[in-house]
């Protein structure tokens, strides 16, 4: 097992600040250490790689044929073939020395269809009645009628193999492997489709290893109740569905309320499953600064993608991205993002899932949000965001939702001052800004 500590960035008590490195757009291995600097630079303490094993027939990422070899696009150039995981080993130790953890998904509900699996452990997969085995889909929510089936995919039965033993201790071994290799937090995909026993177990096993190791839970789309099944299996962080979010709709902040029991929560502007957000604006950058804001106050967790800095427009695919998808930059949100990352680790407002509630300043376009520290109040704070893309907006402050110290965090501007500006009584927020009242109660 990987003797090595955690770096410098796993620090209790902290949010996971995210950088969702995507493995083919970013290239063979070794030169995602320059992409990692890059994230460091901004202030990002975890670097999320989507799989790296080798896939089957579809070429798929998720798709996956090989759980011990690697992906031919991210290996690194040193011969023929797909080597085995260890070959990204030095990649791993040369980004954690840069103050970086890395996060891996961790698929365990499918394999490829192809996959030697399938038929070296029959049962280990569903199967209809016929005997041909079962490919995961699911129903469109609003029209039962339409079913997205993955035909590349093949369904493992977690939940009742007769040789479900054996099953579990093969995804306890790809476990252990990423551990060795010095990956210290996994994405768990689609982690309601998966029985929380078996995630009980897993991260059990991580902490008995690792005491440290972070657990992210994939759940987006699912039911409430799905989550709320998932309360025993350990997680420490589920997504979030801000990115959906119009800052009206009542339905985000019950969402909220309900799952911060559960576990704190992560959100993000986009991600390798969504367009691209500078795609869906026209590449409005002031629109991309608005939601990375709303989203580092959203809840405790924080998360890009690759290219979301520079407002790339191409979507990522699982299957076709390659590195020669790099697209020239829009505009460099780097310094933006470093001041609202730093500003989020430090402020104990902040650094939680906190609690939100609405209210009601009667100012035309724009959601203001109470933020809380916790049920106590412990540290408060008042969110503006100006909805409009267009055109500026007032808001009339009420008083007695801050402290006397209160001061004004403009998060969507490169050059706000780290302290704030004093409160007035008329907020003026430019189109699409996103602002914070809160104390500046570090020095």
């Amino acid at each position: 097992m990987n003797a090595e500590g955690p770096s410098p960035a796993a620090r209790p008590g902290t949010p996971p600040l995210i950088y969702n490195l995507f493995p083919t757009l970013a290239g063979p291995a070794p030169g995602w250490v320059a992409h990692a600097a890059r994230a460091a630079q901004m202030g990002f303490d975890w670097l999320y790689v989507n799989p790296i094993h080798y896939p089957g027939f579809s070429g798929s990422l998720y798709a996956v044929k090989d759980h011990f070899r690697l992906n031919p696009v991210v290996a690194p150039a040193n011969g023929p073939g797909a080597p085995e995981l260890a070959a990204i080993a030095p990649t791993v130790r040369a980004i954690r020395a840069l103050g970086i953890e890395l996060m891996l998904d961790l698929v365990v509900n499918h394999t490829s269809l192809d996959s030697p699996l399938v038929e070296a452990h029959p049962t280990w997969f569903r199967r209809d009645a016929t005997g041909r085995v079962v490919s995961p889909s699911v129903t469109d929510p609003d029209d039962p009628t339409r079913v997205t089936v993955w035909a590349d995919l093949a369904q493992v039965d977690n939940a009742e193999s007769p040789d479900r033993e054996a099953l579990w201790a093969f995804w306890e071994r790809l476990l252990e492997v990423a551990l060795d290799l010095g990956f210290t937090g996994f994405r768990c995909d689609a982690a309601y489709k998966v029985p929380a026993a078996l995630w009980r177990r897993l991260v059990d096993r991580a902490h008995d290893l690792a005491p440290r190791t972070l657990f992210v839970a994939e759940t987006l789309g699912c039911a409430p109740e799905a989550v709320d099944a998932l309360a025993a299996a350990g997680f420490d962080y589920f997504y979030n569905s801000s990115k959906w979010w119009d800052g009206v709709a009542a339905w985000c902040l019950e969402q909220h309320e309900r799952f911060r029991r559960i576990a704190p929560s992560i959100s993000f502007p986009e991600s390798h499953d969504t367009p691209r957000l500078c795609a869906e604006t026209g590449g409005s950058e002031a629109v991309q600064r608005q939601r990375y804001a709303l989203a580092a106050v959203f809840s405790a967790g924080l998360q890009i993608t690759m290219g979301y800095e520079f407002g790339f427009c191409r979507r990522l695919d699982v299957v076709a991205t390659r590195p020669g998808d790099w697209e020239e930059s829009r505009f460099d949100l780097g310094p933006f993002i470093r001041r609202v990352n730093g500003l989020k680790a430090r402020h104990p407002l902040l650094v939680g899932e906190g609690v939100l509630r609405r209210l009601d300043w009667r100012a035309p376009d724009v959601t203001v949000l109470r933020r809380w520290a916790d049920d106590a109040g412990t540290h408060r704070g008042v969110v503006l965001m100006n909805r409009s893309t267009t055109a500026a907006r007032e808001v009339a402050v009420d008083p007695g939702e801050l402290g006397s110290a209160a001061r004004l965090f403009r998060l969507c501007r490169d050059a706000a001052p780290v302290h704030g500006d004093p409160v007035l009584p008329v907020v003026r927020l430019d189109p699409a800004e996103v602002a914070i009242l809160m104390d500046p109660v570090w020095p």
